[in-house]
Formats: structure tokens, sequence, C-alpha cells
């Protein structure tokens, strides 16, 4: 039997934590034994099957009361003993410090370790702590997965060599749902409210949408990061004049139901890594208008023009006049909605997982021939 581990610093409810858990129960589905290491346990996790072996990975308590250097090494250690301990035939990390303490950790030994980015590099691997450690390191990772090229060009041509582009699954409740019979005035967006998503800029362009299509409203989906944004968002609301028609709604579980009927999607993020929301709502067949961000998300699924608009960074003005565009003409807003939904075409779980499996097993067994 296969035994696989992951490794990442919890299992909070996030992009990469959703991934991480969904491959963790289908890899469990296909009889592969399935570790995931931690360093916590956050409070709102997600849920996993008992038959998945959890195990932390992090300081103890009493680690906790010593310096930070001693905390750094420990956590090296302590990752280091689990695969001792349980002998993964691959350990696959998410998330940067997360990558760094499994290669430093598997220093030495046979274990093969895959690397997976899960955001923009540029603002994020790019410290000089980042300019020591990749050099040092990455020349260690049996592989590595990227969810763009931008992504992916970003790191050292050795890293780019051993690389796979692989899509986030977009989750089964959000494929197959039914067309609506007609789309509300409405448009939307879904996704926590944190300052690099820049819902500030999307509230001020539909001031200016709704200036022109005043039976419009905006309805903005997503919990509180607590960064201060919401507070901005609504100070801004407040300041517009705007609260008769641009809402917080806050979290949804049912977002395949309250989106579904939008008349358009609008997407407004400064930069992302491959963002699950905007792959949710092109499953739903949404017409979309999204800024082409870093490093390269949206434009790894979506073609302007063709299954949605790309629109540039923190231009107020565009996005709007993309909003407008998809309001004033529905049968190209329906068109695009439709070519949006053929995503879940090669992005649904099932596909995204063979591609894992795919090449997990491949380095494995080139690492097992090579003894």
């Amino acid at each position: 039997m296969r035994r696989i581990a992951f490794h990442l610093n919890c299992l909070e409810q996030g992009g990469a934590e959703r991934v991480v858990t969904n491959l963790a129960h289908q890899f469990y589905k296909e009889g592969y034994e399935v570790f995931i290491a931690t360093e916590w346990v956050g409070e709102n996790e997600f849920q996993i099957d008992p038959g998945i072996r959890r195990v932390i990975v992090g300081p103890t308590r009493e680690d906790e009361k010593k310096g930070r250097l001693y905390k750094i090494i420990r956590r090296v250690t302590r990752l280091r003993d689990f695969v001792k301990s349980e002998k993964p035939d691959i350990l696959i990390a998410f998330g940067r410090k997360a990558n760094y303490r499994s290669l430093m950790s598997t220093l030495g030994m046979k274990v093969p370790v895959i690397v997976s980015v899960r955001t923009d590099p540029a603002g994020h691997y790019d410290r000089l702590a980042d300019k020591i450690q990749i050099p040092l390191l990455f020349p260690h990772a049996a592989g590595f997965v990227f969810q763009t090229q931008g992504q992916k060009e970003f790191f050292p041509k050795g890293a780019q060599k051993k690389s796979r582009i692989i899509l986030n699954p977009i989750h089964d409740k959000y494929i197959g749902v039914p067309r609506p019979a007609h789309r509300t005035k409405t448009v939307v967006q879904s996704g926590r409210l944190v300052d690099f998503k820049n819902q500030l800029m999307l509230i001020r362009a539909f001031v200016k949408v709704h200036e022109k299509h005043p039976d419009y409203d905006l309805k903005i989906y997503g919990g509180d990061s607590l960064d201060g944004t919401k507070e901005q968002l609504e100070a801004l609301i407040r300041e517009k004049h705007a609260e008769s028609y641009v809402t917080l709604m806050g979290a949804s579980d049912e977002l395949e139901k309250v989106l579904n009927d939008a008349a358009v999607y609008a997407f407004s993020s400064d930069w992302e890594g491959l963002p699950n929301a905007l792959l949710e709502a092109m499953a739903l067949g949404l017409p979309i208008v999204s800024t082409d961000c870093p490093c390269g998300g949206p434009r790894t699924v979506m073609q302007n023009g063709y299954n949605g608009l790309l629109v540039p960074i923190k231009d107020e003005d565009a996005m709007a006049a993309g909003i407008c565009r998809l309001i004033e003409n529905p049968e190209e807003a329906k068109r695009l909605g439709e070519n949006a939904r053929r995503i879940a075409e090669t992005a649904n779980g099932q596909a995204v997982f063979e591609q894992w499996k795919d090449y997990i097993e491949a380095l494995i067994g080139s690492r097992k021939r090579q003894g």
C-alpha cells in the first residue's frame, strides 16, 4: 500500500487547505494510506475521514516558551521525526514555510518531496530569506506543482524542468447546477473581505455602473478577514450613499444557489494564486469580468472575449465598463457564461486528482528506480 503524506500549517478553511483535504480523501478512497502533518489545529478546520491519519508536528507548549531559533529548529526536527517514523513514499508540501520545512526535514533521506506553490510568488518568495533558501533547498525537491505559468516562470530553470501545472479542483456542488430561468439584476462577488481582493475598487466601479443602470445592485459574499477591510468597505458604502444598492452579505455555504442567477460575476483582486471563487463562478456559467491579476490565475483559465472579460488590475473605469458591457449585451453575456461553464470538464475533482496521482506515481517510481 502506498503511503503518502501532506504537510501544511493547518486545515483552517482556505484554498490550499481545501485542496489538501479533497486530495487526501480521494487518495484514501483509492486505497492509499494517507497522512496529514500540520503545525497546529485551527479553530474552524475542514473535517477529514477518521481513516486519514492527522499528525501534529509543530512546536509543543513547552517548545513555545523557547526562543524563535529554537522553535524553527524544532519544527524541522519534529517533521523529520514523523517522516522517519512513518516512512511515507512521498511528502507533498503546501505553502511557503511548509515547502522549506519539508525540504530541510528530509535532507539526506530518500523520501521525495513535492513543493506546491499556492500564491503569487512576487511578494511571497522574493525576500532575503527566500533568496537564500530557494537555491539551497529547491534542488533537493523531486518535483514542483504550480497553478499558473506565471508562478512557474518565477522560479529557477531547474525547478521549472521538474514541474507540472495543475489546476485547483472545483467542488462538485458547483458542477452541473441547472441554468437559471432568468438572470436577476444583480452583480455578485464571492471571497473573503481582505485587502488584496480589492473590493474597494469594485464598489467604486459599481457606483459608476449604478449611475447608468440604477435598477442593478451589488452583493459581495465573504467572511471578514479581520484585517480592517470590512470596516473600510462599510465606510466607502456610506461615503457613496450606496447602502440601498451595495450589500456585504457575509459568508455563505450555499454560493452555488445564491450566485447562480446573477447577471454578472465581478472579480477584482490585485493578485492571487489560482482563485477557487473564480473557478466556481465559471462552473456555474456566470458571465464574468475579472482583473487580469498576477500571477496569471484568471488568464490561466479565461480567454478575454471567449469565456469572460479580463481588465487591468486597480482600474475601476475598466471594471465598470466591463460590467456595463455584459449588462447591455445579454446575448454576449450568455455566450461567455456558457463557454465559462466548460471549465468543469478539465477542473473537476476527478480530473485534477488523476493529474496529481499520475505525477505522484511517476515521482515515486523514479525515486525507487534510483534506489
